[in-house]
């Protein structure tokens, strides 16, 4: 997974919805889910995750994730673009 330039892509997928109970992980509507986008690396894509996380702020049931799916792709390539270990929630 490397760029024309050499650099490798470390892709992440950023996406959220509103979740049927604060105590858990299950998502009132999947259909509704809102797919921010896929992006070349974590910081554009944390980026993304924070301007979406401040839009819902007064939702509180409302939650964005951002997916590092270069790990999904590749596990075998391990760590290495930033914290957290798969999502980061907000």
């Amino acid at each position: 997974m490397t760029e024309e330039n050499g650099k490798q892509q470390l892709l992440h997928l950023v996406f959220g919805g509103e979740l049927s109970s604060l105590a858990g992980m299950n998502f009132r509507d999947l259909d509704a889910l809102d797919i921010v986008g896929i992006f070349p690396d974590f910081k554009s894509a944390e980026k993304a995750w924070r301007a979406k996380a401040q839009e819902t702020v007064d939702n509180a049931h409302m939650r964005y994730f951002i997916v590092h799916l270069h790990r999904l792709l590749d596990p075998s390539a391990g760590s290495s673009s930033g914290p957290g270990a798969g999502t980061e929630q907000g």
